[in-house]
């Protein structure tokens, strides 16, 4: 990927939820906007749009910002028990028309990219729902919201928990299986480092997935233990995995936007976001250093010990003793 042309953006909910007082969505975005490296917003729908939509996005590209997707929301008790998979159909129907609109405000304003979070789609007991069912909705759902305008690409963000216990987008092959029933060519799936980490995966593995296929078509970095969404600064609990993400993201020729999907809520958010930003640009460097003649001959002979020598000289450069 080149420097040059990759955006990074943040999470405009962490610039507000750390202000002293309650500050307005533009008022955030002109913070985010003073981050040295920030290129980009990605703005939640439509919990940033509920006044003016217009004005939010004109805030977003006055304060030198480009707006590279819409990141959808399904709020309020009326989707407790579902969004595309809820029992009632009413209910369905209401949360596809959020984002449709999603969809259409993005063509409106030059947004290239809308995100489905379905993180109300699921279940929490067996024998609670009807398995095949919730997956013909959930497909339902996505084609609808795909077909509504075949020029914005649209991509699941999957999880495998939290808020309900069992999601049905559960992993990358979840997501590629429910790319390919879908079957809309601007259908695709976004990886979050986290949320793989939850599901047991490699996220540099389940990237190679979807870049396989062309399918990878938004990235969240952060860093966690695995076992929730921690949101923690990037490479700060796995840099390996992290290292490897970033150069199957390189191999592969993504050039997105990575979005900085993390929660400081105990460390300053520009702070931190610059701290992101420094990490993955150094990061690049390694890579940059790396061999990847040598790289793929470990790899085509699955040399785990040689390449662990190779990745430890590259990040430590420390002599033998």
């Amino acid at each position: 990927m080149s420097e040059k042309r990759r955006h990074f953006a943040t999470r405009l909910n962490s610039f507000r939820a750390s202000a002293d007082r309650t500050i307005s969505i533009g008022e955030a975005i002109q913070a985010v906007a003073q981050v040295d490296g920030i290129s980009a917003v990605e703005l939640n729908y439509p919990q940033h749009f509920l006044d003016d939509p217009a004005a939010v996005v004109a805030a977003a590209r006055s304060s030198g910002l480009v707006v590279t997707a819409l990141n959808l929301r399904f709020d309020g008790p009326r989707f407790r028990a579902g969004a595309f998979t809820h029992p009632l159909a009413e209910n369905r129907t209401a949360a596809i028309r959020i984002a449709t609109d999603a969809v259409d405000l993005a063509a409106a304003h030059d947004i290239p990219h809308v995100i489905l979070w379905m993180g109300p789609d699921g279940f929490d007991y067996p024998f609670q729902a009807d398995y095949g069912t919730l997956w013909s909705n959930e497909i339902a759902g996505f084609r609808r919201v795909a077909e509504r305008d075949p020029t914005r690409r649209v991509s699941v963000e999957y999880k495998p928990s939290e808020p309900r216990r069992v999601s049905i987008i559960r992993s990358m092959a979840d997501s590629l299986l429910a790319v390919v029933d879908v079957g809309a060519s601007n259908f695709g799936v976004t990886l979050d480092f986290c949320h793989a980490l939850m599901a047991g995966e490699q996220p540099g593995a389940a990237a190679a997935m979807a870049l396989q296929r062309g399918k990878l078509f938004g990235v969240h970095f952060n860093d966690g233990y695995g076992t929730a969404d921690d949101g923690l600064m990037v490479g700060s609990v796995h840099p390996w995995h992290t290292l490897e993400l970033l150069a199957e993201l390189r191999s592969g020729g993504y050039d997105g936007t990575i979005y900085f999907d993390t929660f400081p809520d105990r460390v300053d958010p520009a702070v931190e976001c610059a701290a992101n930003i420094r990490t993955v640009l150094r990061m690049e460097r390694l890579l940059d250093r790396l061999s990847m003649v040598e790289l793929k001959e470990m790899r085509e002979r699955q040399n785990a010990a040689g390449s662990q020598r190779m990745l430890q000289d590259l990040m430590f450069g420390l002599p033998d003793e």
